[in-house]
């Protein structure tokens, strides 16, 4: 007997992709579970089966960075933070943080097939009771409009959103006066897109030329981080998505002198709206 649970839970992590550098990810989680039907009639209880799973992918590659060690050019070694990841294509990165922060695999390049697959073999090393195979399956929200990645790190969270290298998938919504504008939306996710946002608190050097550096100590240790500033945004608050709605209302109605509305996800199904009503240009 086969017991599926789709939409189960979701994943945010941020991946290393020797291709684009730095990126946020969020996934859909499928899962499908084999075994034998107990005296109840019951392969595994459907109340059950979610906090069963999501406490094994939140203790695990959830809100991490994903490193695929095998890659060229990518180097990982322990440091007194915990781990030192370093690359160098497709541009020169590198991001000192606790061990939990990051997910090591030994492979040239993720992807979500493989992650799924990894899933399914770990999770079936030790399965509940009449389980004896598991499955995940990861897919990507289906495209609303306009999507854009994101990586980021929270210092003030209580939760693992303080890893400094984490991210998110994301639609990006924009009303101007009133009306959807796919042309805004469009623009800004490609700004947007494949992106680490800091907030200014947090970066060492702001208003210097050369490598953005980014550090800050939270409740799981201390976090260190250094890309190519063209790669950053910087904002004048943390990197929250209610902040963030708020920093693009801002930007597009000073830039456009129209009544914006912005709605930004963070990752899947979830997030913040925000609006600001631009000067009228001078006629």
């Amino acid at each position: 007997m086969t017991l599926f649970v789709n939409n189960l839970t979701n994943i945010d992590a941020s991946i290393w992709s020797p291709q684009l550098g730095l990126m946020g990810a969020s996934w859909h989680v499928d899962v499908e579970l084999d075994g034998e039907l107990g005296e109840d009639g019951m392969l595994f209880d459907f109340g059950e089966v979610k906090p069963w799973i999501k406490s094994r992918l939140d203790a695990g590659l959830d809100h991490t960075l994903l490193v695929p060690a095998q890659a060229t050019g990518v180097k990982v070694e322990e440091c007194l933070e915990g781990l030192h990841v370093s690359a160098e294509l497709p541009y020169s990165f590198e991001v000192r943080a606790p061990r939990q922060a990051f997910t090591i695999l030994p492979w040239g390049e993720i992807n979500a097939e493989r992650l799924g697959a990894y899933l399914s073999q770990e999770l079936s090393k030790r399965p509940p009771p009449r389980v004896e195979a598991i499955r995940v399956r990861l897919r990507e929200e289906l495209p609303d409009g306009a999507i854009y990645t994101y990586s980021h790190g929270l210092k003030h969270h209580a939760g693992n959103c303080q890893r400094i290298a984490h991210g998110h998938r994301s639609h990006l919504r924009i009303w101007r006066d009133g009306q959807r504008d796919p042309e805004l939306e469009a623009h800004w996710s490609r700004q947007l897109d494949h992106s680490y946002l800091v907030d200014e608190e947090d970066a060492l050097n702001p208003r210097e030329s050369g490598p953005l550096k980014v550090r800050y100590r939270s409740a799981q240790g201390q976090f260190q981080l250094r890309l190519p500033r063209e790669r950053c945004h910087i904002l004048p608050a943390p990197t929250t998505v209610e902040h963030i709605a708020a920093w693009l209302a801002r930007q597009i109605a000073q830039a456009s002198g129209a009544h914006i509305r912005v709605q930004a996800f963070e990752g899947i199904d979830k997030g913040a709206l925000a609006q600001h009503r631009g000067e009228p240009s001078p006629a």
